[in-house]
């Protein structure tokens, strides 16, 4: 399973990523950062399709995907 990873000082809440994400992974937390922002988390699992990471103004989101490799290798 992929997984995403938000550098919650960056979140502004602006949701674009709960927006874009089509396996519907991610949602607000209800945790605020240090400037006032709700910032979000993943709920759901993540495709690893980066949606959110190429949405998010701030760059706050960093994607990391789970290899399939066939037969063990990568």
């Amino acid at each position: 399973m992929s997984r995403v990873v938000f550098l919650e000082e960056r979140c502004k809440g602006c949701r674009l990523c709960v927006e874009a994400c089509p396996a519907d992974a991610l949602r607000p937390s209800g945790r605020f950062n240090r400037h006032g922002y709700e910032v979000v988390e993943q709920v759901g699992e993540c495709t690893g399709c980066a949606s959110c990471g190429i949405m998010c103004p701030d760059v706050a989101i960093r994607v990391f995907r789970t290899s399939k490799g066939k037969g063990g290798k990568r």
